[in-house]
């Protein structure tokens, strides 16, 4: 399955909101740099889906607020 999550970094709690099927928003509080800010999107979707973050991949948009993940 394939979603489309819009990351705003920076913010004050973790969270995840679903807007439709398979578009989502997801707000973490660590900074972009490094990728940590990907690594905590994809903490907080192995939770919402209940699946090993192994099972979670970035598709497209690694450097834009916009991304693209696959759930096996």
């Amino acid at each position: 399955m394939r979603i489309n999550v819009k990351v705003k970094p920076n913010t004050s709690k973790n969270e995840i909101m679903r807007i439709s099927d398979h578009i989502f928003t997801a707000k973490v509080t660590v900074s972009p740099k490094k990728g940590k800010a990907n690594d905590e999107v994809i903490k907080l979707l192995s939770k919402y889906f209940k699946t090993a973050k192994s099972n979670i991949s970035i598709i497209a948009g690694k450097t834009s607020r916009e991304k693209i993940f696959e759930i096996q």
